[in-house]
């Protein structure tokens, strides 16, 4: 989901003025929204569409601990830090066609102010970080990836417990 189909063009027309006040406040409010849509949206998921917590009641700070049940994890981020996991999000989905939202060359999101990820409803799930991995982890994961051990480094680089061999 995206909050930033027209930002860059609003955002260029700020700083074109010399506004970068309102340049940085709209990306962020754009950003915000986002994440807040994606919040709500996986509510709708837990409460209506697929119904598992249907009388679920929390306040904002139940929400921020995570009480409800089920995650919300993203490509990208610490349960899940390989990026180019977002590729099989946007073939699945198509998600030019549907969104407008691309993937840069580095897999980031365009434009900036959107969000990705997958919904999990067990009960039990729980969000983790994938620690400092090792080098038979690496290279077994590049295998099912289809990568050389080089490829997968460097996807996984700020994850790695090893110094990659040049």
């Amino acid at each position: 989901m995206t909050a930033g189909l027209e930002l860059p063009d609003r955002v260029a027309a700020f700083k074109a003025d010399h506004d970068d006040y309102s340049a940085i406040l709209l990306e962020s409010l754009a950003d915000r929204l986002a994440e807040a849509f994606a919040e709500r949206l996986h509510e709708r998921v837990r409460r209506e569409f697929w119904g598992y917590a249907a009388d679920e009641t929390l306040d904002n700070d139940d929400l921020i601990a995570e009480r409800y049940a089920g995650i919300r994890p993203a490509p990208g981020y610490p349960a899940c830090p390989d990026h180019t996991e977002k590729a099989a999000l946007w073939s699945l989905l198509d998600v030019p066609t549907a969104t407008g939202m691309t993937l840069t060359e580095s897999m980031a999101m365009w434009p900036g102010a959107s969000v990705s990820g997958w919904y999990f409803g067990a009960p039990h799930a729980q969000y983790f970080v994938v620690g400092r991995l090792g080098r038979d982890q690496i290279s077994e994961y590049a295998v099912r990836k289809g990568w050389t051990l080089a490829e997968a480094e460097r996807w996984l680089a700020p994850n790695l417990g090893y110094e990659p061999e040049e």
